[in-house]
């Protein structure tokens, strides 16, 4: 004697089977590969791997570079009076600072001509710099876009 499987469980398996087969189709959507980011810094910067910590958390492939950043910032032409204790290139961008993950997604979709993003100095309340030893306090900054000749526009503003 066989026993019937109830049509509950018949439905959770049928669903089971074609999900399954959907995620195997070649018309399943893969998963956009991670962007990479090459980041310089000072290995023992905390708030250097906090940055870190956000931009893997949106998405980003990380590599580091513990080295300092002065040499990688001059290399790529970042000016120094844009500079923050970390330096990283994401394709051909530089992002100087505590840049948001968002603002960099946003760069690589609108495509600027530019040199990339900067946050100079390092703003509590900006990615990395933001962690409970600020007890929730935030300064005014702002997300600059650095043009090929080293001139500054306004990029975002955070309150």
């Amino acid at each position: 004697m066989t026993r019937a499987t109830p049509p509950i469980d018949r439905r959770r398996r049928a669903f089971a089977l074609g999900a399954l087969g959907l995620a195997a189709s070649p018309w399943a959507a893969a998963a956009p590969a991670p962007i990479a980011i090459e980041v310089w810094k000072d290995p023992n910067c905390g708030c250097c791997k906090d940055w870190i910590a956000h931009v893997e958390q949106h998405g980003f492939k990380v590599s580091v570079r513990d080295e300092g950043n002065n040499a990688a910032r001059g290399r790529l032409g970042m000016p120094p009076q844009y500079g923050s204790c970390h330096t990283a290139l994401v394709r051909d961008y530089v992002i100087e600072g505590h840049v948001p993950a968002a603002d960099i997604a946003r760069l690589l979709q609108e495509k600027p001509v530019a040199l990339g993003l900067a946050v100079p100095g390092m703003p509590i309340g900006s990615p990395g710099m933001d962690g409970p030893a600020y007890r929730g306090r935030r300064d005014r900054y702002q997300v600059l876009l650095i043009g090929k000749d080293a001139k500054a526009a306004v990029f975002t503003s955070y309150a």
